[in-house]
């Protein structure tokens, strides 16, 4: 009888298991059933910028900028994020830094996985005393730009941000230069070696590193910003942003690089939101993952005019999309 008992409980057990397994088995993503290439969408008040995301267990976690226009026409930038677990439906974006214009943490570069933790690397982009107005010239950050990171354990709850030294340990802050957009990847031939891609004086610019805090400067190549790196093929492929478009490069080691393809600019020609730009594409590489099966490019676009950026598409009317591709070289998007 005792036997008999324990026999029911282990089936009772296992049945147990096996349905809620199945009940919170991730669906796989039907990018058939996206309804729109926007994301997250600005206003006259609102900016949504330079996206960055990553994915773990069934949920995508985007971050990026939120330019807002505030009390008295005062400007801040944030650094966001916000979830989904399907790509079309996104939390209301919330903000993971403090409101301060001689700071304005912005243009969060990806998230890695560093021992048992997250690491977000982002920039500073001061403005002090930036207010909207409906014409002239946009004010640009100044020279006291910097690049840091952020830790976390849950993707959630995030440390206070962190100098990253990437000229080297021995230059002092206030001789680093204005420099903005950092991308962080590990070396694919040198394992625990990560390197810092990053744009200075126009140029994409990169340093090397063993424990993210002593970092050796290497070279710098192309010129544009907001780089993302990932391995393709044998080596990486790199995204950055000329004057409008995404342009690529590939490279075997990370230090030497040459132009491949054409710049991408998916479907601006039809977007009346892209007008202005379109700009800083971030690939998230999901083609092994069972419930994606694709490379996803989350990119912004602008409506204001074509002039380059201005006050009409950098602080307000700025919106995030997204792209797919099997291979790098075709890309999709939902229908308006």
């Amino acid at each position: 009888m005792t036997q008999i008992l324990r026999m029911k409980r282990v089936v009772f057990f296992v049945v147990f298991f096996l349905t809620a397994t199945v009940i919170t088995a991730v669906e796989p993503i039907d990018f058939g059933k996206m309804r729109s290439p926007i994301l997250l969408k600005g206003n006259e008040k609102t900016a949504y910028r330079d996206p960055t995301a990553t994915y773990h267990q069934g949920t995508f976690y985007l971050f990026g900028t939120k330019c807002s226009i505030e009390e008295n026409n005062d400007e801040f930038l944030y650094t966001f994020q916000s979830t989904s677990v399907d790509l079309q439906h996104w939390t209301e974006p919330k903000m993971i830094t403090p409101r301060d214009q001689h700071l304005n943490y912005s243009s969060p570069g990806n998230i890695i996985r560093y021992g048992d933790q997250w690491i977000l690397c982002l920039q500073t982009y001061p403005r002090p005393g930036a207010k909207w107005q409906s014409n002239g010239k946009l004010v640009f950050c100044n020279e006291h730009a910097r690049l840091f990171i952020m830790r976390s354990s849950d993707l959630v709850q995030w440390s206070e941000p962190e100098l990253l030294r990437v000229l080297g340990p021995d230059v002092p802050r206030e001789k680093m230069g204005r420099m903005i957009d950092p991308y962080i990847i590990e070396d694919r031939n040198v394992p625990g070696q990560y390197w810092c891609f990053f744009k200075q004086n126009g140029q994409i610019n990169y340093s090397y590193s063993r424990d993210l805090v002593n970092w050796t400067y290497q070279s710098k190549t192309a010129t544009g910003e907001n780089p993302c790196v990932i391995p393709y093929k044998n080596g990486y492929r790199l995204f950055y942003s000329p004057d409008n478009g995404i342009a690529c490069k590939d490279s075997e080691d990370l230090i030497h690089w040459k132009d491949v393809g054409t710049k991408i600019v998916l479907g601006q020609k039809n977007w009346l939101w892209t007008q202005g730009r379109l700009t800083a594409g971030f690939v998230l590489d999901l083609k092994n993952e069972p419930t994606v099966g694709k490379y996803l490019m989350f990119f912004h676009g602008s409506l204001g005019p074509k002039s380059g950026e201005n006050w009409t598409n950098f602080t307000i009317n700025c919106n995030i999309g997204l792209a797919w591709s099997d291979d790098l070289e075709t890309w999709s998007w939902a229908s308006e």
